[in-house]
């Protein structure tokens, strides 16, 4: 989402943490780059696509359980679609703000009124509704018996899974000045790790909602308020040992989950995030290249920056590839061991601003601003 970064003059991507008045979604920003045409190495198959409706000025994630794709719009539809048929969708009274999040029994989405819904996932039918009291713009995390919310100022505000009942709130200071982020939360087992304004990442106890530890990837600095925003971008990501982040005008890191220590860290600066594999790191940075960090170490093992000022998302890791979309709809699918270009494929005229989401071994999905979800396998 490099419009953040390209919308700071505007004072529409920085924004005081907790105010919803400016839109950091606007739609101005640099010309795209053209795209050079390319020898294709790999198949980017479609296997299905559906419309869910459009996303508004918020950016809504798909969820992935199985072979179920979970989906929601703007306007209130919620949806459950496999092999490019719907299971199942609703629609509800009240706009929705963000994506869905799914552990394969629930389905949950957020108002813009900071109302949290939870649908059957199997039936779609409604199993309860609580306020959260905050706008959120992330997708909830469904554990097994706690439903997680992100507010924007934020706060985590922990719901009983079965009925709704606030269990728990986790808030902790931050920085007057802070990126709009939809960045989500990832669990494992039962803790949430949530990446913060100024460069920390957080454990936080599903059952109670107590801190667990605090790592520090990135330290603010600077003489203004703008240039010591160091937030976390993107959601973090777990290795088979390690835990990995990275921050706006910041740093990369990746840490031993084991005790905390770090492994490696290097300057960086990302708005979107990163995903890893068990050999590298793969990062989208603030000029839109996308870069491969030996996972062990951290260092550089190539980049692939011919895609200048095209709103790259962040990478998503499929199979033996790397695959990344862009603001004219287009995707872009990488050697994991090169960086080269192996295939495209255009998903649509829309920008594509959500985070792809892994599908099966061979497969992501890519939800487009218009609301057209595509599934792709890549060979």
């Amino acid at each position: 989402m490099k419009k953040v970064v390209f919308t700071v003059a505007c004072a529409g991507a920085l924004v005081l943490s907790g105010c919803s008045s400016l839109n950091p979604f606007s739609s101005s920003e640099p010309k795209a780059a053209p795209l050079a045409a390319i020898e294709p190495t790999a198949q980017l198959q479609p296997l299905w696509q559906v419309r869910v409706g459009d996303s508004g000025p918020y950016v809504f994630q798909s969820a992935i359980v199985d072979e179920a794709v979970y989906a929601a719009a703007h306007d209130g539809t919620i949806a459950r679609y496999e092999n490019g048929r719907a299971v199942w969708s609703v629609k509800s009274e009240k706009r929705l703000s963000a994506g869905v999040g799914s552990n394969g029994r629930l389905a949950v989405v957020v108002t813009t009124g900071g109302e949290i819904i939870a649908l059957d996932a199997a039936t779609g039918n409604e199993r309860w509704h609580a306020p959260a009291g905050a706008e959120v713009l992330a997708p909830p995390a469904v554990g097994d018996s706690v439903v997680v919310v992100r507010a924007s100022d934020s706060r985590l505000i922990g719901f009983d899974a079965n009925d709704g009942t606030r269990r728990w709130v986790f808030q902790r200071p931050v920085p007057p000045l802070a990126l709009r982020s939809y960045a989500g939360i990832t669990v494992e087992g039962n803790v949430a790790i949530v990446g913060y304004p100024g460069g920390k990442l957080v454990a936080v106890n599903l059952a109670n909602g107590g801190q667990l530890w605090e790592l520090t990837v990135a330290t603010p600095r600077g003489a203004t308020e703008l240039e010591r925003v160091a937030d976390i971008a993107g959601t973090p990501v777990l290795g088979r040992r390690e835990i990995c982040a990275v921050a706006y005008q910041g740093r990369a890191a990746c840490f031993d989950a084991s005790n905390g220590n770090a492994l490696w860290s290097r300057e960086f600066s990302s708005s979107v995030g990163m995903d890893r594999d068990d050999r590298f790191v793969f990062i989208t940075d603030d000029a839109d290249a996308v870069h491969a960090l030996d996972a062990a170490t951290g260092a550089s093992v190539w980049k692939q920056d011919a895609l200048a000022r095209r709103g790259v998302t962040r990478p998503v890791v499929v199979d033996g590839f790397v695959a990344v979309g862009d603001s004219e709809g287009y995707v872009h699918l990488l050697n994991r061991e090169t960086g080269a270009f192996a295939a495209r494929a255009r998903a649509g005229k829309n920008a594509i601003v959500a985070d792809p989401r892994r599908f099966g071994p061979h497969g992501f999905v890519v939800q487009a601003r218009d609301g057209d979800i595509h599934v792709f396998e890549a060979r």
